[in-house]
């Protein structure tokens, strides 16, 4: 494998790009975080995580809206 293969591996998913039917059917945790920051990467708790793939929550948030609406957040 050559390195331009193995840059092309780490940063496309092996999915062509579709979410998985599993994390758009409940808000999680995370989910919850992101869209409470506005999908803030910035801001977000895993973003020193140094993750080899590009985040796909904004995508994640947008098609949990449509399916299930927004979440309720609880601000303590």
């Amino acid at each position: 494998m050559g390195t331009e293969e193995k840059i092309i591996n780490k940063y496309f998913s092996e999915n062509d790009g579709e979410l998985s039917s599993s994390i758009t059917q409940s808000w999680t945790e995370q989910a919850i975080e992101c869209y409470s920051i506005n999908c803030d990467c910035k801001k977000c708790s895993l973003k020193n995580g140094n993750y080899s793939f590009k985040c796909q929550m904004p995508r994640v948030i947008n098609e949990l809206i449509t399916v299930l609406g927004k979440p309720t957040i609880n601000v303590a």
